[in-house]
């Protein structure tokens, strides 16, 4: 009994001393929390003095976005514009050191440029070597001579760059032309105008360059600059606004070179005659393409095929096209739109990529 009672007595004592240890334990992280409340932190900002006015800070405001616009998700989308504004379709550029002496020429007369040893050489880069029909059959390099030999038209220099000559003085066939060269992108072209007399589609224009292969060709395809100078050109050379009008290539292929300007839209206007409608330009137009791309194909787009006549699937396709869009609400829009899809059938050109000529 004695012994039961001295193990309780000695748990008690045991219990109280644990029971202090745990007291004086607790106290002890208190008075330690309490002292570290009192040292300022490293990383807290010091407690400002209350000596020194306090500059209140103005509330930082959320900044706002702005969505991007459609046109700019569009111009985002769109792959970058070709350096110097020249389309991919043409391919080896002329070395500058090639081009260099053209900058003395400015103000020359077309003749004596086109009779310079170096201007010869350097033709040579850009002028088709196939046979060119005019009249009969030649080099297009003679075609030229024949037509800019006694021009006295100064050869042009625009915006530094642009080296332009000319000539009207084909001995028949109303025969004229013109050379154009970037001197910065190092690309030559040229035009050539006459009234073929053996049952192709005429009066036409040959545009060319040997460093274009393409087999269907669109003026949006050419450089800006190219087709404000073709335009003046035609103009001030009495050539008509709307002419059949091929492409001869590198390959020396003759394919067709669509007329994809708007007619009613922009700088294009000012190529409609006075009292035309531009619609009807554009529908004018369509037809060439239709008549010209159907005569291509008959020849297999030889260089210089003197052959065409129409034929009875082409006669059966007007017939078509006039029967659907007679009866519709914009008979004209119809025509246009439905000429332009043929084309694109006859030729494997995708759709056209319209463009307003006259801006450089």
């Amino acid at each position: 009994m004695r012994a039961m009672r001295g193990g309780v007595c000695l748990f008690r004592r045991m219990w109280v001393v644990r029971f202090v240890v745990g007291v004086l334990a607790v106290m002890a992280l208190c008075v330690a929390g309490a002292r570290a409340q009192d040292i300022p932190s490293a990383d807290a900002p010091p407690e400002p003095d209350k000596n020194v006015p306090v500059v209140q800070q103005p509330a930082q405001q959320p900044v706002h976005r702005a969505e991007p616009s459609a046109a700019d998700k569009a111009q985002a989308a769109e792959p970058a514009a070709p350096a110097g504004g020249v389309p991919d379709v043409f391919e080896v550029r002329i070395p500058p050191d090639e081009m260099a002496f053209l900058s003395g020429m400015a103000g020359v007369a077309s003749g004596e440029v086109i009779r310079d040893r170096q201007f010869k050489r350097l033709m040579k880069e850009f002028v088709p070597t196939g046979e060119f029909h005019y009249g009969r059959d030649m080099g297009l390099d003679s075609a030229l001579h024949m037509v800019m030999d006694d021009s006295r038209v100064p050869a042009q220099i625009q915006d530094g760059r642009y080296f332009t000559i000319a000539g009207s003085r084909g001995p028949y066939l109303g025969g004229r032309g013109m050379i154009w060269i970037d001197m910065k992108e190092g690309i030559g072209i040229g035009a050539f105008y006459f009234h073929p007399t053996n049952g192709e589609p005429t009066p036409s224009v040959a545009v060319f360059s040997r460093q274009v292969k393409e087999r269907a060709l669109g003026m949006t395809d050419m450089p800006e600059a190219f087709a404000d100078d073709l335009s003046a050109w035609a103009q001030g050379s009495g050539v008509p606004a709307l002419t059949t009008r091929y492409f001869i290539t590198g390959g020396n292929m003759r394919v067709l070179l669509e007329h994809d300007e708007d007619y009613c839209s922009g700088a294009s206007l000012n190529l409609v005659p006075e009292g035309e409608a531009c619609e009807q330009m554009d529908a004018d137009a369509a037809d060439l393409d239709e008549v010209a791309a159907y005569y291509l194909d008959q020849v297999h787009y030889r260089m210089n095929a003197t052959a065409w006549m129409i034929g009875p699937d082409q006669q059966d396709w007007l017939v078509m096209r006039d029967r659907t869009c007679g009866g519709v609400a914009d008979p004209l829009g119809c025509r246009i739109r439905v000429t332009r899809e043929h084309v694109h059938v006859l030729t494997g050109r995708p759709g056209p990529r319209p463009r307003p000529v006259g801006h450089r």
